[in-house]
């Protein structure tokens, strides 16, 4: 087979219709070889005699989709200079649009001799590395459009390919734990249901099982430990044929955009799997590792990490900087994804060792008009020196805010203190966002994620129980801010049982009425349990599949009658921080756009924040009191609501406010109900003076009858 010069752009292995064309960059090399692979393993080798600006390209006709291939690097191998080049390793494409399967652990894989840690591997790589496969770049989108859901709109849903699928009865069989199961119609329409604006999956990029982890009969479940930033996870595909992965993600995306639910990717670009200097040479590393990692300058043979998975990736490399970027933008025009939540985002802020939110990375997506325009969500903080940045990301960014939940973690579960934060973070977190420019929607809010507790072994749980991944229990995070409500883990007693949906109730219903943007995690709405395994990141089973059949339906209801109410009132979606002042000041002396009372009806002082008042606090917001503006310029107005919460251990007679804050009021939602409705189903008025009862750790929600 004739190979011809072809072109250095774009890089990987790009069809065209007549034949293929690969170009791969590496400074590092003195010579690269492309490898095709046929059905039975056989290797054909092409050496790519062409280079341009260390881009070695080549053109093969009559090579389309489904051809499966790799590199070899030839160059060299002197550690101490940070150089790993060794062409007995077989290579996966950076920029391969689908990877073929695993990797089958074996010796091979290593870039070093084992018995000689400072000699190179002579062992050939190929029989044990899963291939890059050449795709067909056409799909038939038809007539898909984003749903392009503001912010304050948006109710993100995080969510697991297989966790969520796995069980479902929907779902036909041979579908589920797979990208077609999340676009089938029983699962859309859950969602649909539900109310959720967006689905947030965790790490669809091809990942790599820890050698580790298969020798414990285990795997890298959650899949942060990417190798190739292009290609969705074949495992995760329903069709057994190369590539075919790619074009069931776009059906999965064509299908929920269908339902007006957005598609957004939790991404890791901070590290791959490659792990440390004794790690595997997999891609990268084998390809250019000092153009691709943070190297320690002292000892360039070892890796700069910040992320706590062996190695960091160079976002300071220009060369890095455009794999991240080219696969960003990959995403979101030829996958048609919505936007991103980036892993230890705080690394990517790294210009050289400090976190600076300044970084090159920071200013090559605030001009790129592409990526500049999607959804972008921070996990602001890494495992380094200065890595926790809640608060601190650019003004285009969001952020998971670790804050709100800590500080909604400990009103419920009776900590002292917490009032005054509780009463910031509720209303947007104001002292985080608000310096910067930044409005209410910078903050993600969340309780529980995929990493810790779930929302129902939040309040059935006092220590971690992670003996299943074989780490003698010390894995997982020790300070979990939860509470078991009065037992450990399963229990008999009513009492006890009754006060965790309670508790999981407030939580929910302090989450989505929050300001800023509510993040729930996947299964919260059922009440699915991990047992209290906090840490299920190798757990691919039952423990971390939902159990659809074992669902809550009665806090199914209760989410699904928040997340209307919050959907319908733009009091709780506001674009802007609260002032305390007046919205319309030429009226006379209007109400302000929120207020704060004490159980008995009186206006919170300064003082009064540093009072315990028995953990309780009531909220005014002003409906008439939302600066916003139609299209046309009108002022929005909306109904008023009154939040009254009490955190304390016995029952409160909350006093309603004055009159000017309205004549009569409606119990709208009442956490002490399975389905969050008055008791009895009934509606229930009450007038403003008048005292309503509040059950202890519960939360009851009025809106203003007009």
């Amino acid at each position: 087979m004739e190979l011809w010069p072809g072109q250095r752009s774009p890089l990987g292995a790009t069809y065209d219709g007549t034949g293929t064309n690969f170009a791969i960059f590496s400074e590092a090399a003195e010579g690269v070889e492309l490898c095709l692979f046929d059905e039975d393993g056989g290797e054909r080798r092409h050496e790519l005699y062409e280079v341009d600006a260390f881009v070695w390209h080549g053109f093969l006709p009559a090579v389309g989709p489904g051809q499966r291939y790799g590199f070899r690097v030839h160059g060299p191998y002197v550690p101490g200079r940070g150089l790993r080049c060794n062409p007995n390793k077989l290579l996966i494409d950076p920029y391969a649009r689908a990877i073929d399967g695993d990797v089958r652990w074996d010796r091979a894989l290593y870039g070093y001799d084992w018995d000689a840690p400072d000699r190179m591997s002579t062992d050939d790589s190929a029989p044990f590395l899963p291939k890059s496969v050449v795709v067909n770049p056409y799909f038939d989108w038809a007539d898909d459009r984003r749903p392009n859901t503001p912010y304050h709109h948006s109710v993100i849903y995080e969510a697991h390919v297989k966790g969520l699928t796995m069980r479902h009865p929907g779902i036909p069989p041979n579908l589920r734990g797979t990208y077609a199961g999340i676009g089938h119609p029983a699962m859309v329409d859950h969602l649909r249901r539900l109310g959720v604006t967006a689905i947030e999956l965790m790490p669809v990029h091809h990942f790599v099982h820890d050698e580790r982890l298969v020798k414990l009969g285990l795997s890298n479940y959650w899949g942060y430990n990417t190798i190739g930033f292009f290609a969705p996870y074949s495992g995760y595909a329903a069709q057994a044929q190369p590539g075919q992965q790619v074009q069931e993600f776009r059906s999965m995306v064509r299908a929920l955009h269908a339902a007006g639910i957005e598609v957004l990717l939790d991404v890791v670009y901070n590290h791959t799997a490659e792990g440390n200097h004794l790690g595997a040479t997999l891609s990268l590393r084998g390809i250019d590792n000092r153009q691709y990692y943070r190297l320690v300058a002292e000892d360039p043979s070892q890796y700069y990490d910040t992320t706590g998975c062996g190695n960091s990736v160079n976002a300071g490399s220009p060369q890095t900087l455009q794999l991240i970027m080219d696969s960003l933008r990959y995403w979101v025009q030829e996958m048609h994804v919505d936007g991103f939540r980036f892993d230890l985002a705080a690394s990517l802020a790294r210009d050289f060792y400090e976190v600076d939110r300044l970084a090159t990375f920071f200013e090559v997506v605030q001009q790129d008009p592409v990526i500049s325009e999607v959804k972008l969500i921070a996990e602001p903080w890494d495992l380094g020196p200065g890595g926790y940045q809640v608060g601190n990301f650019p003004p285009l960014w969001t952020e998971w805010n670790g804050r709100y939940r800590d500080t909604v973690r400990d009103f419920w579960r009776g900590e002292p203190s917490t009032l005054a934060e509780f009463a910031s973070r509720i209303c947007g977190s104001a002292d985080l966002y608000q310096d910067d420019g930044r409005r209410p929607m910078a903050s993600i809010n969340f309780v529980t994620a995929h990493d810790g507790f779930t929302l129902s072994d939040l309040v059935s749980f006092n220590e971690k129980h992670n003996e299943a991944n074989g780490e003698d229990n010390r894995d997982g995070e020790s300070y979990n801010r939860s509470w078991n409500c009065g037992a450990e883990g399963p229990t008999d007693d009513g009492g006890v049982l009754a006060l965790r949906a309670l508790q999981r109730r407030n939580f929910l219903a302090t989450l989505l009425l929050s300001q800023g943007v509510p993040m729930i995690a996947h299964g919260d709405e059922l009440g699915r349990t991990q047992h209290g395994n906090n840490n299920a990141y190798c757990q691919d089973s039952e423990l971390s599949w939902m159990d659809w059949d074992g669902a809550d339906e009665p806090l199914l209801e209760f989410t699904r009658r928040l997340i209307e109410l919050r959907g319908g009132h733009r009091v709780f979606q506001r674009r802007r921080f609260f002032t305390g002042l007046p919205a319309r000041r030429a009226e006379g002396t209007p109400l302000p756009d929120m207020e704060w009372f004490t159980f008995d009806a009186r206006l919170m002082t300064e003082e009064d924040w540093h009072v315990d008042f028995g953990r309780s606090i009531g909220l005014f917001l002003n409906g008439e009191g939302i600066s916003d503006r139609s299209p046309i310029g009108e002022r929005y107005a909306d109904d008023s609501f009154l939040l009254l919460f009490n955190g304390s251990e016995i029952m409160l007679e909350f006093v309603l406010p004055p009159a000017e804050y309205g004549d009569k009021w409606q119990v709208v939602i009442d956490t002490t109900q399975p389905t969050g409705q008055a008791s009895g189903g009934e509606t229930v008025t009450v007038a403003a003076g008048a005292r309503i009862p509040v059950a202890q750790r519960s939360l009851i929600v009025l809106s203003r009858v007009v």
